[in-house]
C-alpha cells in the first residue's frame, strides 16, 4: 500500500499467513496491522480493544467494509463482532498480542535499524534531536519519531496521529518498515511512559536507551509517582535495551542506574556531580546562543558546540553523546551536527527585531521544566506568559505557578489548551501558585486571559535587554477549546503582538 497522509506504511510487502502467527487461525493472507477501523486497508488485521467509553469492536463492521479480513479482540469483543464476514480471533491479552503480530508483519523492521530510544519526564524531544543531528552528521539515513512528529532526515513525513509521543505497536512498526524501505539506517526516538505501559514498543530492542529525569506528569494516566517510574523503568527491563545511557541528577535516576548495573547491560552515567562518567565541566557562551561545552567521559575530555540555550541543554548533549558512543558512532564526525541541532518550541529564540525585547517559546509543562526554562535564560529581567492545559494533571497547577513566579519578575497567566474545564477556573489554580510565592519573591502577577492579549501585555511591559518567555504549547499551532480547536502558535503571535505595539 502507497503511504499516504494518514498512514505511513512500506510499499512493498509480501503478505504473511495469519495461521503462522496464530496457530489457532486460518490460513488467511495478512498484509497490515491496524488498530483504527479508518486507516484499514484491504488484507489488515484490525484489531479491537476495549476503550475508555466504548469498544473498538463497535467499529469492527467498518473495518471490515473497508477491507479487513480478520478481528483480533478479546471475549467481550467478539461477542459484539459475532457474525462478521471476517475471522474472529479471541486473546486474553490482544493490546500484547497486537504488538508481536505488527511486528511480524511488517518484518521485524527495527532489527533493520540502529535504534536509540529516549524516555524520561522532560528533555526527550530535545535529546532525539541531537542524536539525529549527530548521527546525520556522522553520515547515517535518520528517522525521528515523537512529539514532533516523524521525520527523515531533514523531510518531514506527513502523516495524521492518534498518540502525542510514541504511536501505537501497528503504526510505529509500519512506520519503521518505511523508513527502512527508503534507505534509513538508525532512528531516534522518543519513549513515552504511556507507551511503555501499553505494550506499543514491547517488541523493538534499542540499541541504546537513555534516561534523562523524572518529575511530576501524567498522574492523570499513573496511579501515582512510582507507577510512573516503573513504567519509564520498562524500557530497561527484559531485554528491550542492549545498553543504557542514565542521567543521576535525581533519586530516580540513581534507582534505575542502580537497578541496570545488576542487569547485565552496558550502563553509563550522566549527570552534575563527578559520579557521572559523562558530564559538563565547562560552559562558555557563544555569541547569538549556545556555548562551547567541555565534556568529560571515560574515553578523555571532549570539546564541541551546542547551538541550544539552558543547562539543561548541556546535561541533554551529554545523554546524546554518551549515546551516540555506545552506539559505536564516530564523534569526531557526529559532535559538529550539534551546533546547528535546534528544535521547534524548545527553548527557540523569536527575533522580534532590533528594538524588542528578546523572546523565547517553549513547550515547559511541569513546574520543573518551567524553572528549568526560566534559570536558562541569559541575564535580563525575566516576563514569563504561562497557562496549564485542562483535563490533565490538575495538583501540578498550583505549583507551576510558584516556580513561575519564583524564576520570573512578572507572571502573566493565561490560557493554554483549556480543553471541557472553565478558563478562568484554571487560571485561578496558577496565579494561586505564583500569588503565594509572589509574596516572597516580590513577582508581579498578573491574570492576563486569553493568550494573544496575555502575549501582548508581557510584550508591553518588557523593555530592551529583557527576556519574555512564553511557556507550556511549544510547538503546538492549535489551542484546544471545549467544542473545537482553533489556529494558535506562540511564534506567529509573539511577532502579530509586538507589530501591534510598534503601530501604537
Amino acid at each position: 500500500m502507497t503511504a499516504t497522509p494518514t498512514s505511513l506504511r512500506p510499499d512493498h510487502l509480501v503478505p504473511v499467513s495469519l495461521a503462522s502467527l496464530l496457530p489457532e487461525a486460518p490460513e488467511l493472507p495478512i498484509s497490515g496491522v491496524s488498530l483504527d477501523s479508518r486507516n484499514i486497508a484491504p488484507g489488515d488485521l484490525y484489531v479491537a480493544l476495549p476503550g475508555a467509553s466504548t469498544h473498538g469492536a463497535r467499529f469492527a463492521a467498518q473495518a471490515v467494509a473497508n477491507g479487513a479480513v480478520a478481528v483480533l479482540t478479546d471475549a467481550a469483543g467478539a461477542d459484539i463482532a459475532a457474525g462478521l464476514p471476517a475471522v474472529v480471533v479471541v486473546s486474553t491479552n490482544p493490546r500484547a498480542e497486537m504488538a508481536r503480530l505488527a511486528a511480524e508483519v511488517y518484518r521485524r523492521p527495527g532489527d533493520q535499524l540502529a535504534l536509540l530510544g529516549v524516555t524520561g519526564t522532560t528533555g526527550k524531544t530535545s535529546t532525539t534531536f541531537l542524536l539525529a543531528a549527530g548521527l546525520a552528521a556522522s553520515g547515517q539515513h535518520v528517522g525521528t519519531i515523537g512529539t514532533l512528529g516523524f521525520r527523515l532526515d531533514a523531510e518531514t513525513l506527513a502523516s495524521s496521529r492518534t498518540t502525542v509521543t510514541t504511536p501505537e505497536a501497528p503504526d510505529l512498526q509500519a512506520l519503521l518498515a518505511y523508513l527502512v524501505e527508503r534507505g534509513a539506517t538508525a532512528v531516534a526516538m522518543e519513549v513515552s511512559s504511556h507507551a511503555l505501559a501499553l505494550s506499543r514498543t514491547d517488541e523493538l530492542t534499542f540499541d541504546v536507551a537513555g534516561f534523562t529525569n523524572l518529575g511530576r506528569d501524567h498522574l492523570d494516566f499513573h496511579a501515582d509517582q512510582e507507577d510512573y517510574f516503573q513504567a519509564k523503568a520498562r524500557l530497561f527491563r527484559d531485554g528491550r535495551a542492549r545498553s543504557a545511557v542514565v542521567n543521576i541528577d535525581d533519586e530516580y535516576g540513581q534507582r534505575l542506574a542502580a537497578e541496570v548495573s545488576t542487569r547485565g547491560i552496558k550502563l553509563v552515567t550522566t549527570g552534575r556531580g563527578s559520579a557521572a562518567d559523562y558530564r559538563v565541566v565547562a560552559a562558555d557562551p557563544l555569541p547569538g546562543g549556545g556555548s562551547r561545552l567541555q565534556l568529560a567521559t571515560p574515553s578523555g575530555p571532549l570539546e564541541f558546540d551546542l547551538g541550544m540555550l539552558g543547562d539543561f541543554n548541556q546535561r541533554n548533549a551529554a545523554t546524546a553523546v554518551a549515546m551516540l558512543e555506545l552506539a559505536g558512532v564516530d564523534l569526531d564526525a557526529a559532535l559538529p551536527g550539534l551546533a546547528n541541532a535546534n528544535v521547534p518550541g524548545r527553548m527557540q529564540l523569536v527575533d522580534l527585531g532590533g528594538a524588542a525585547p528578546s523572546a523565547v517559546v517553549d513547550f515547559a509543562h511541569t513546574p520543573e521544566s518551567v524553572a528549568a526554562a526560566l534559570a536558562a535564560l541569559p541575564p535580563g529581567r525575566r516576563l514569563v506568559v504561562l497557562g496549564c492545559g485542562g483535563d490533565r494533571d490538575q495538583a501540578k497547577r498550583e505549583p507551576m505557578g510558584a516556580a513561575a513566579a519564583l524564576g520570573a519578575a512578572v507572571v502573566v497567566v493565561t490560557d493554554d489548551n483549556p480543553r471541557s474545564e472553565d478558563p478562568a477556573t484554571i487560571r485561578a489554580s496558577v496565579l494561586a501558585g505564583a500569588r503565594r510565592v509572589a509574596l516572597v519573591s516580590g513577582a508581579t502577577v498578573i491574570d492576563g486571559g486569553n493568550r494573544g492579549d496575555a502575549i501582548g501585555l508581557a510584550l508591553s511591559m518588557a523593555g530592551q535587554g529583557d527576556w519574555v518567555a512564553v511557556l507550556g504549547k511549544g510547538h503546538e499551532t492549535g489551542q484546544q477549546l471545549a467544542d473545537r480547536t482553533v489556529p494558535f502558535d506562540d511564534v506567529t503571535a509573539l511577532a502579530q503582538e509586538w507589530a501591534k505595539l510598534r503601530r501604537q
